[in-house]
């Protein structure tokens, strides 16, 4: 059984926000590790709960582009989680992001991506970036001392960061934690451990977790390991950070009077609550379609299949004709359609060889390899939009394109147009642009 490990009185301080001219004051946290794999996920989801459960609006964020962890950090919080990244996102756009949240929230915490200082921007670029106190989850099976030299090394390896404390995942037993307490310098603070549990693990598949909605018991696992968290002693709040308002951050009017339509199901899920708002700050009503199970489309001045696992679904897919000439209507008619990654591969002629919604000449194909990762810029007739790509698919057509961008790695990325299509592997991060992307729907 899972149990919190903690050697010293804790208290809890109150959610209370100071705002200042053009400036907010909230408690916030990052929550980082060593590398991918430690368990900062469960540690995020579990810490986020105990705090809401000691009644604190809690506002989480991830850093990276990524769509799969905010389903388990929402779950936790029971609210919309919102990505930072500075590459896609843009820092202006984690500025007004945190800055909204302050107001908001009682308590900000954001889960880091992979190593605390992997990637460009890392996770301890934005912590330092916004003075974001930073907290270590660390995996300390398998062991001893050398926990304490890893923590102090991370969290000294630059000094301008702010350390938080160490937290010890997966230790063995509690003679494990004193142990690893222990040997902790004094100006690092223990915020306890969870001992190893196998039942708490998430599962993953090709593209990382799996969703929430996938993991029957996520609920319950997030509230066992909350409650093993404040066991022995109720978690502290980590200090306030002020957060600066945004310099300019409106956004006009492009959508007033248009109603959009959104593939939202279990093979099209990869939606940044981001976009949604930006969508609905330009003015636009957000209608949800199943292209699965519907067997037509609302009517909507645009449609928006954004990405997912349609390749996981292809016979329901095939068996979906009325879908199949709904959207071929919809196109027809001269609708404008945007269609993201897994969105795209659906509007393909075939995916492996199966028949598809056939809307755009060219055929799709999963691989074993990824075949493209990167958050990155790329150029439309509107100015830069950020965007984010990681896929095993590819798709081979004919098709002109009309802008095209390269991952750091090297790999190319294409937006193809197709009468009122726009269809490309990327996923765009629409406040990075809001013209650009009002664009894509007839803005």
């Amino acid at each position: 059984m899972l149990s919190r490990l903690a050697f010293k009185p804790c208290r809890v301080l109150s959610g209370k926000r100071l705002s200042i001219m053009h400036a907010t004051a909230c408690p916030a946290i990052l929550i980082s590790a060593p590398a991918s794999g430690q368990g900062k996920t469960m540690t995020t989801a579990a810490l986020a709960r105990a705090w809401r459960n000691q009644g604190l609006r809690v506002q989480a964020f991830k850093c990276g582009p990524d769509f799969l962890d905010p389903m388990i950090l929402e779950t936790a919080t029971g609210r919309p989680v919102y990505n930072l990244d500075f590459t896609m996102c843009g820092e202006a756009d984690a500025q007004a992001q945190l800055y909204r949240a302050a107001q908001n929230a009682d308590l900000i915490v954001v889960e880091g991506v992979m190593g605390l200082y992997d990637g460009a921007p890392s996770s301890a670029d934005i912590a330092i970036r916004f003075g974001l106190p930073v907290l270590l989850t660390i995996d300390a099976s398998g062991m001893a001392q050398t926990f304490g030299a890893l923590a102090a090394g991370l969290l000294g390896f630059k000094p301008e960061l702010k350390g938080a404390g160490v937290l010890a995942n997966k230790v063995g037993s509690a003679g494990h934690a004193k142990l690893l307490q222990a040997c902790l310098p004094a100006h690092l603070s223990w915020f306890g451990a969870l001992i190893k549990d196998e039942n708490l693990a998430l599962p993953e598949r090709h593209l990382g977790l799996f969703r929430a909605h996938e993991i029957s018991d996520l609920d319950q696992k997030i509230e066992t390991a909350a409650r093993a968290l404040t066991q022995l002693c109720d978690l502290p709040l980590p200090a306030p950070v002020t957060f600066e308002a945004p310099a300019n951050h409106h956004i006009p009017k492009l959508l007033a009077n248009k109603t959009i339509a959104i593939a939202r199901d279990a093979a099209f899920c990869f939606i940044y609550q981001g976009n949604l708002d930006c969508l609905q700050d330009m003015g636009a009503t957000l209608q949800f379609f199943s292209p699965l199970h519907d067997t037509s489309l609302p009517e909507a001045d645009a449609y928006w299949l954004p990405g997912g696992y349609p390749e996981l679904h292809l016979e329901q897919m095939a068996n979906n004709v009325s879908m199949r000439a709904a959207l071929q209507a919809a196109f027809a008619a001269n609708i404008p359609i945007l269609a993201e990654c897994g969105g795209m591969m659906a509007l393909s002629e075939t995916i492996n060889q199966q028949p598809a919604f056939n809307l755009l000449p060219g055929h799709s194909q999963m691989h074993d390899r990824l075949q493209a990762l990167g958050s990155m810029r790329i150029t439309m007739a509107e100015g830069e939009l950020g965007a984010h790509t990681f896929h095993y698919g590819s798709f081979e057509t004919k098709l002109p394109v009309c802008a095209s961008a390269k991952t750091r790695f090297g790999k190319t990325e294409n937006v193809y147009r197709h009468g009122t299509i726009h269809a490309s592997f990327l996923h765009f991060y629409f406040p990075s642009n809001p013209a650009a992307a009002a664009a894509f729907f007839g803005g």
